[in-house]
């Protein structure tokens, strides 16, 4: 990477000498560094604005920089304006990461099975800017406290807060590249916490972030890995890398198709001959909160059924933590069942069914056949309540009302299934009218919940656009 002098930088930008060398002190350069009395620019850095232009005050998409590449509907805008009001200075880019929502391969994925899944047009965006003193300062527009920490001494136990996952984060980073830059940031959130995979998404935003800020290029593989060993290692949620690899590797009008045992993945494209469709997200009201729920307990229940049968057939197996329902054949599996714990094998039972579950989904998208690929989402649902035994009546209510709902070609829990949300995939024809029922039957339902509760129509999006 070539470094430029300031009078060549100046030279290039076509500003004053004193502009650049007053960006440099603010921090606004990134990658700028002082040798000695120099300071010494990298070539390819990005120009920061300059407040006193009307370009500055009327920050759009297209001059403030950023390597994520998206068309949002004001959530950009949103957190700029935000990180503005609180620095009193442009932040020197934005980050962005979209939710997903897995219509196929629920509660698989930590257990090396089959997943499908789409990145959606909303998601978590974070306005920052560096601190070169090492420190992180970051606020959340969802929650009240804000939360800082040290790069190179970050606490060692989590403190129960929001920022949980990204102290996590940087940890993980920090083994891996020495961190020397902090960061001021501010985050948000397009849609209500909960079912969008939105703590792996927040993971992303911040590693994107961080990475820049440090001149640190991370492999697709990279950012997955360290976002799930974030959430595993140090919130304590034994999650798989469902979330971050539809975050990723995830294409607009494509289903994402992953074998989570040898991380193969194929885009799968929209048929031209399927019929429209489009996502509708139901949030029931109640917050969600996957460390804290039954989520672990479902995890070890199946992998408890797969060291069981492992035992019972004669197979090898090692460490617990090691051992996985795709070690197991699926004709082993029918023959020693009965041997289970009723809860084990219903476990089991899922997962199972889920992984037929999603190769003849595959098979349907790609034939274009949406009425039998939303038949198989229902039937996801019903096992994720039945055989993984997941959802709250409130979900269980929004679950029943969808199955009955014309226009719905199919729809199940989106996350972890304990609270949070329901998605649907939908034909946009009757969109009005799903909406109108949904909201009416569950309202009646659960009106407790009727100021909380609320839906948005999304659609198909890229997974990130990570830095090359």
């Amino acid at each position: 990477m070539k470094q430029l002098k300031v009078k060549d930088i100046a030279k290039l930008w076509q500003c004053e000498e004193r502009q650049v060398t007053r960006w440099c002190r603010e921090g606004r350069i990134l990658g700028a560094e002082r040798i000695g009395k120099e300071w010494l620019i990298p070539q390819e850095a990005e120009k920061p604005l300059d407040k006193r232009t009307k370009e500055s005050a009327n920050v759009t998409n297209k001059n403030v920089p950023s390597d994520i590449h998206f068309d949002a509907n004001g959530g950009r805008e949103h957190v700029i304006h935000a990180f503005t009001d609180k620095y009193h200075r442009d932040p020197v880019s934005v980050s962005f990461t979209p939710y997903r929502i897995c219509p196929l391969g629920a509660h698989s994925d930590h257990n090396l099975g089959k997943i499908t899944g789409f990145a959606l047009n909303k998601g978590i965006y974070m306005a920052y800017g560096p601190k070169m003193n090492g420190i992180i300062e970051i606020s959340s527009l969802q929650f009240e406290k804000r939360a800082q920490w040290f790069v190179g001494d970050t606490p060692a136990n989590k403190e129960g807060d929001w920022a949980d996952h990204l102290r996590g984060a940087t940890i993980a980073l920090n083994e891996r590249y020495p961190l020397r830059i902090g960061m001021s940031a501010v985050l948000d959130g397009e849609l209500p916490i909960g079912g969008l995979s939105s703590s792996a998404a927040v993971i992303i935003t911040f590693l994107h972030a961080l990475c820049k800020l440090n001149n640190i290029r991370l492999h697709h593989e990279e950012f997955i890995t360290i976002a799930q060993e974030a959430e595993n290692k140090y919130v304590g949620v034994s999650c798989g890398r469902l979330d971050q690899s539809c975050e990723i590797y995830c294409r607009e009008d494509n289903l994402l198709y992953m074998d989570m045992k040898n991380l193969t993945y194929q885009n799968i494209p929209t048929n031209p001959m399927m019929k429209p469709y489009e996502f509708a997200i139901f949030f029931s009201g109640l917050e969600h909160n996957l460390a804290s729920s039954k989520f672990n307990m479902r995890v070890d229940e199946l992998r408890s059924a797969a060291y069981a049968i492992k035992a019972f057939a004669g197979l090898e197996y090692g460490k617990f933590s090691e051992t996985y329902m795709r070690d197991v054949p699926y004709e082993v599996y029918l023959k020693y069942r009965d041997k289970l714990p009723e809860n084990w094998r219903k476990r089991a039972e899922h997962w199972y069914s889920e992984y037929f579950r999603v190769e003849a989904g595959a098979k349907a998208w790609e034939e274009g056949d949406i009425e039998k690929f939303g038949k198989l989402v229902f039937e996801s649902g019903w096992s994720s309540i039945h055989n993984y035994e997941t959802g709250s009546p409130e979900l269980k209510e929004l679950y029943e009302i969808m199955t009955r709902t014309k226009g719905i070609y199919g729809g199940r829990f989106s996350g972890a299934g304990f609270k949070g949300c329901c998605m649907a995939l939908i034909d946009p024809e009757y969109e009005e009218e799903i909406l109108k029922t949904v909201k009416e039957e569950y309202c009646k339902a659960f009106p407790q919940l009727a100021d909380k509760y609320c839906a948005f129509i999304c659609h198909s999006a890229d997974g990130v656009h990570l830095s090359k």
